[in-house]
């Protein structure tokens, strides 16, 4: 049996995990566009909202499905919970690549660029935290 990792909260590792080695597990899709309105409480959208519907309706189909047979139900849920990690991890690692690439060609990045992403991974981080 393996000891229990400690949480890494100080600062940030250059060699580690991170979104882009998240997302390389997979297939690339194609950027998406976020719009940065943000809910009640200030939280920007972690989907699309055209993607989150589709999403909401594929977990809405499963769980009708639960009934009939509950086994599939459940396979099926843990694939589209995997689908949606990986996508999630995809749009974060996207947004990343962006920012180091216009770093990387001597470019400016804004602020206001900045803190839209940082946003996002605020929101994101903070529903994680309460699911």
């Amino acid at each position: 049996m393996s000891e229990p990792r400690e949480p890494q909260t100080s600062k940030p590792q250059e060699e580690g995990l991170s979104t882009a080695a998240l997302a390389g597990a997979g297939p690339a899709r194609e950027p998406r566009a976020f719009d940065d309105e943000g809910d009640a409480e200030g939280a920007a959208p972690v989907f699309p909202s055209q993607e989150a519907d589709t999403l909401r309706r594929q977990w809405d189909g499963i769980q009708a499905s639960f009934v009939d047979e509950p086994r599939r139900a459940v396979e099926e849920a843990d694939h589209l919970v995997a689908d949606t990690m990986q996508r999630l991890a995809e749009s974060f690692a996207q947004e990343r690549a962006r920012l180091e690439g216009q770093w990387d060609r001597g470019d400016d990045v804004s602020t206001e660029d900045l803190r839209v992403a940082l946003r996002r991974y605020r929101a994101f981080f903070t529903r994680l935290l309460s699911a």
